[in-house]
């Protein structure tokens, strides 16, 4: 292995004497690094898909390459950005009568069309990027670049996206920049064995509310990482734009809870900004419609005092 210019160590395979790739489409991959602290396995940060498998707790990263004929090809266009957006906000796993996970294909068939009869315009869905805590609702991150394998595979996600293309839907991913999973087995926390690899360290870079791992928006990597996964979605999956989630969160150190803001300039630039992550978030927008000019970019507002307090 090598150390670039940024300090990230990296390694390079070529493919086979007959073209094919040095590892099998489906093998399991993980990164063993040896740390201060003992031997770590970590899933890739940049893995594209990860299953469970029966009876583990933790994912397993899957080298995911399939063969030219397996690998979905997009047949239709998508659609211009309507004057007025009507969004219908679904959950994929959720989305069936039937007390199960729904998948991707059943979503397609027949979800899709309910919606599109429904007068809606564009559809945003929850819980895409994978994560090991169905609980969580899609909200606590382990694997940002691999579509959630609870609902089925990512051809099968991108058969959805195309399905709604052709019923003039705009698909829009809720996408979760603003924190991470706290897993240390299957997530980013805890990547190379310190706390500080994609993070703030210590108070900073945990959120005491959601319990989860907070970005260091001025770490070169983290931002490396945060606009490649935003363009990977926009163009391998087709996606027509983001919901941000927790963008208030991001934006403040207080995270937007218990606090009120009134109106006052002081509330919304002062000391308790983020700039870094207020940059972030200027570079993403910049990035996304500086590729996609009509792609809809949509920021959540979670700033609010609470109605109770915690006990």
């Amino acid at each position: 292995m090598s150390k670039n210019e940024f300090g990230v160590w990296e390694i390079f395979l070529p493919n086979n004497a007959d073209g094919t790739s040095p590892i099998p489409h489906g093998s399991r991959v993980k990164v063993r690094m040896d740390t201060p602290s003992g031997i770590k396995d970590s899933i890739p940060a940049w893995i594209k898909y990860s299953v469970q498998a029966p009876g583990e707790i933790p994912y397993d990263g899957i080298y995911y390459d399939p063969p030219e004929e397996v690998k979905y090809v997009f047949r239709h266009a998508q659609p211009k950005r309507p004057k007025s957006l009507r969004i219908y906000e679904t959950h994929v796993g959720m989305s069936s009568p039937e007390p199960k996970i729904n998948t991707y294909v059943n979503f397609r068939d027949e979800v899709l069309p309910r919606i599109k009869k429904l007068g809606y315009n564009a559809v945003q869905i929850m819980a895409i990027q994978e994560h090991s805590y169905y609980g969580s609702f899609g909200y606590h991150v382990t694997n940002f670049f691999a579509p959630s394998s609870r609902f089925g595979t990512p051809e099968e996600l991108k058969s959805l996206i195309d399905r709604a293309h052709e019923l003039g839907l705009l698909v829009l991913m809720d996408v979760v920049h603003s924190h991470a999973s706290s897993n240390t087995l299957d997530g980013l926390n805890g990547f190379d064995g310190t706390d500080t690899h994609y993070f703030h360290s210590g108070p900073r870079g945990h959120h005491w509310m959601w319990d989860s791992r907070l970005f260091n928006y001025g770490n070169w990597e983290v931002l490396r990482f945060l606009l490649s996964n935003a363009r990977w979605w926009l163009e391998e999956y087709k996606f027509d734009g983001f919901r941000f989630d927790g963008v208030t969160s991001m934006m403040y150190t207080h995270h937007g809870l218990q606090v009120t803001f009134t109106g006052n300039f002081n509330e919304y630039f002062g000391f308790a900004t983020d700039v870094d992550a207020v940059v972030y978030l200027m570079l993403v927008n910049d990035l996304i419609h500086g590729l996609y000019p009509e792609a809809v970019t949509i920021g959540e507002d979670v700033s609010a005092e609470f109605a109770c307090h915690l006990i």
